[in-house]
């Protein structure tokens, strides 16, 4: 396990990792999402000792098409392939559960590459509907988790 440690961070912190890992070969440009600096937009970045970041992750709050819930959408994962497997990944998605359930949030969902489905499964996500194409990027799920309550540490988990 790593000695991650993760902090709320702006947008400009975690670009160049979610360039490199999620836009390469396309502009800088092309790793900026417009929900970057909306109201409610969080970004996390995990760190290694030395300071740089190894994952990262944007949650915004939205609701899952078709529900009425309070919800928190995350895009914009990744893990610098270096470090894969060391648990920077999943300190971001715990963090940003637990700093989503803190501000409100009943449901996190997002479309996950469906290569990714063992990761958000062994994580309590559940996938939903039918696979879909995202264009340019390859085959996705929606992939969803209730959250309990808040507790002092904001916990997150999925709901007995």
């Amino acid at each position: 396990m790593s000695t991650a440690r993760t902090e709320l961070v702006p947008a400009a912190a975690i670009l160049p990792l979610r360039h490199a890992v999620l836009r390469p070969g396309l502009p800088e440009a092309a790793a900026v999402f417009p929900e970057d600096s909306a109201p409610g937009t969080f970004h996390i970045a995990a760190y290694d000792p030395g300071r740089a970041v190894r994952a990262c992750v944007t949650f915004l709050p939205e609701p899952l098409p078709g529900t009425g819930e309070d919800a928190y959408r995350f895009r914009g994962m990744a893990s610098d392939p270096a470090a894969r497997g060391l648990g920077y990944g999943v300190a971001v998605l715990r963090a940003g559960l637990a700093e989503a359930a803190a501000r409100g949030a009943c449901l996190v969902w997002c479309n996950g590459r469906t290569s990714a489905r063992g990761f958000y499964e062994h994580h309590g996500f559940t996938a939903r509907g039918e696979e879909f194409e995202v264009e340019g990027i390859g085959p996705h799920l929606v992939f969803t988790i209730k959250l309990s309550g808040t507790g002092a540490g904001g916990g997150a988990g999925v709901r007995p």
